[in-house]
């Protein structure tokens, strides 16, 4: 009997030292984040961004630079199309550059506040914090959220999945999903170190668009018969009912009407490449399109990729409709 009892005992305690050392709950685990924002006072961190919103897959390395409390550099680079673009913030504003094309626009925005990032830290860790349904599980080695986007386009990509290293809470991984749990946007972060040392003179404009220009000369002109009209890849609910091509002294404008429940105009021509650096400045904000830049306000959504302008205006269409047809005219050509 008195053998019955050690066993029973022996087993209790087991049970209980099990507990005691066990898997932190999510509300443990998100305070430990809440923690960790306020002990960071700067990072960098490297990461692959994949794309899955054309007729083909896109990668993109990223390299962002903060410094507390809104110092920004995020470089966005594809490798194999010569193609680069710089987000910064600094005391004197928020600026998107494009080096190879000697442009530069400056934005009156609250960038990045007003949208998910799932390249930025601090703002996957706000969106963990944030939605009181995020999803949690835990695995050996790290910790993984679903929580809710708060892109411009949310209806076409709703949630995402943050996982998260145990050992030091850095990113690993992020899955922006759209309503069927499709992964459209993927971000793999290859390095992260916290606390690293910065300066202000980091995210001068000047500086940055110099030092980008030596990695992505400034490009050439881009020849009539390399600029390919491109069309939406999605959203059949729209016709396109006219396309006319009107010669510019740079050489081509072509301008499709679409119409059906909602209307919108697409144009698109050469990129005017600058013979000096110029500023733009731009009521709105900065959107992220995966594969650019682009420039969101007043009815309007304009981008530049592969030495094309981009315009899209509609008076029906949402922010959120205008990003995501954006996002969609960057596959093969396509009607």
């Amino acid at each position: 009997m008195r053998r019955k009892w050690l066993m029973l005992l022996a087993g209790l305690l087991i049970v209980i030292a099990l507990s005691a050392c066990g898997t932190k709950s999510q509300e443990d685990v998100t305070k430990e984040l809440s923690g960790k924002l306020e002990e960071i006072k700067s990072y960098k961190a490297n990461a692959k961004m994949t794309l899955q919103m054309g007729t083909e897959p896109q990668t993109y390395d990223i390299e962002v630079w903060h410094k507390d409390p809104m110092y920004y550099k995020v470089d966005l680079k594809n490798a194999q199309k010569d193609q680069s673009q710089m987000i910064l913030r600094n005391d004197e504003g928020v600026f998107v550059l494009t080096p190879a094309l000697n442009k530069s626009f400056k934005f009156q925005s609250e960038w990045p506040k007003n949208s998910s990032q799932a390249y930025l830290y601090e703002s996957l860790i706000n969106d963990i914090i944030d939605d009181k349904e995020a999803t949690f599980k835990a695995t050996k080695q790290h910790y993984i959220f679903e929580t809710k986007t708060k892109y411009q386009n949310n209806q076409m990509l709703p949630t995402q999945e943050i996982t998260l290293k145990k050992s030091d809470l850095s990113p690993v991984s992020v899955k922006v999903m759209d309503t069927d749990k499709n992964a459209l946007v993927t971000v793999e972060f290859t390095g992260v170190k916290f606390n690293t040392s910065l300066d202000k003179k980091d995210f001068d404009m000047k500086k940055n668009m110099t030092s980008a220009q030596l990695e992505v000369p400034v490009m050439g002109e881009v020849a009539d018969e390399e600029f390919s009209v491109k069309y939406p890849t999605e959203y059949s609910e729209y016709e396109l009912i006219d396309q006319k091509e009107i010669k510019t002294e740079n050489g081509k404008r072509v301008v499709l009407t679409y119409d059906g429940e909602k209307s919108f105009t697409l144009i698109q021509e050469k990129a005017e490449v600058r013979t000096a650096s110029s500023l733009t400045s731009v009521s709105g904000d900065p959107v992220d399109l995966g594969f650019t830049i682009g420039a969101l306000s007043n009815n309007t959504i304009t981008w530049t990729h592969q030495g094309v302008d981009y315009l899209i205006a509609s008076n029906d269409l949402t922010d959120e409709e205008l990003t995501a047809i954006a996002r969609s005219v960057q596959g093969n050509t396509v009607k």
